[in-house]
């Protein structure tokens, strides 16, 4: 008789650490939080395999909440450490939590190239439109004219769109969730675990203290229906408090529409493809929100698993050159080529 044991099933309880959650009370980091926690356990991985990295701001406390290995890395600078890891060991189960300021700005140009590489790392990136850590100024995802500490008499800058911006990166997997619709986020965070590559997941989360009501158009239940649209593989864009409202393509423009009226019905309606191998389709979603009457759509926009990942080819490519000539010795590279005496 077989004396193997089966490994422990793991519970959330299992990735919560005896550290003091200090966050503000009502942030919306703890949702997302109880989230991660809840999923984790559900992805079949060992706990010890798991690792979670992150830059600085409110955000990045988060490698100290959960019971796993982490790294809390340098401002903007954690897609480029967990790069460095992922491609060393990628048989990690590697996560980035990070913020709009964190990885937008100071982190904006690492962000791009992890995306672009398609290195295997989950990007969780929360979305509050305003610096929280440093006490509230404006973002790199703040409202135009936005007055805050850093900008009294109003912001100037265009904002970024956190999804267009991965999207145009041709990121290979980009969603959106929001921090108080718990089972859309956690049904959310499977299918970024699930993607092999880079996938890029903005979560919308408030702060209840420096930006209160930031997503208060989509997170209040009465105005959710109006405001949403749920980006659904092989359904239909279709919103509204009775299901009343749908997205077309009229041309290359995206247009909403009153099922019903002038003989439009659901047949006329955009069918949602994650898998659509033009970057050019979920970009246009991506941009959606910024029209007026438009929605804004949450869910996954793009899911494209045909491109290797970065560690993979990588790890390839020494592999093939040490077969074609051999291990190589570091005394004799350091000792090649043009080098001289100073004497």
């Amino acid at each position: 008789m077989s004396t193997a044991t089966l490994p422990p099933v793991l519970t959330k309880k299992d990735f919560q650490t005896d550290q003091e959650v200090r966050w503000c009370p009502g942030c919306g980091d703890y949702a997302i939080l109880s989230a991660v926690q809840s999923v984790f356990p559900e992805l079949g991985i060992k706990r010890e395999n798991f690792v979670v990295i992150s830059g600085i701001g409110c955000s990045s406390r988060f490698p100290y909440y959960m019971n796993t290995f982490g790294f809390h890395t340098i401002h903007g600078r954690a897609p480029a450490v967990a790069t460095g890891l992922k491609s060393l060991r990628p048989d990690l189960e590697v996560w980035v939590a990070t913020g709009d300021g964190d990885a937008l700005s100071i982190g904006g140009n690492h962000t791009i190239h992890m995306l672009r590489r398609n290195v295997g790392l989950k990007v969780l990136l929360f979305n509050n439109k305003i610096y929280g850590l440093t006490k509230g100024q404006y973002s790199p995802t703040s409202e135009v004219n936005k007055k805050t500490k850093s900008t009294p008499y109003g912001s100037l800058d265009r904002p970024f769109s956190p999804i267009s911006l991965a999207i145009g990166a041709e990121a290979t997997f980009v969603a959106r969730s929001v921090d108080v619709m718990q089972g859309h986020l956690k049904d959310t965070l499977k299918a970024a675990a699930a993607h092999k590559g880079s996938a890029f997941t903005e979560i919308l989360q408030n702060c209840n203290i420096f930006n209160d009501g930031a997503w208060f158009a989509i997170t209040e239940r009465d105005a959710r229906s109006e405001n949403i649209v749920q980006l659904e593989h092989g359904k239909p864009l279709i919103f509204g408090k009775n299901r009343e409202k749908g997205i077309r393509l009229n041309g290359l423009q995206l247009e909403v529409v009153t099922i019903g009226a002038g003989g439009i019905t659901e047949a006329d309606l955009l069918v949602h493809d994650v898998h659509n191998p033009a970057p050019a389709y979920a970009f246009m979603l991506s941009q959606m929100e910024k029209q007026p009457g438009f929605p804004t759509p949450i869910g996954v926009f793009r899911s494209w698993p045909d491109v290797p990942r970065y560690e993979d080819v990588l790890n390839q490519q020494i592999k093939d050159v040490i077969a074609k000539r051999g291990p190589g010795d570091l005394n004799k590279l350091l000792r090649a080529g043009d080098t001289w005496r100073v004497s």
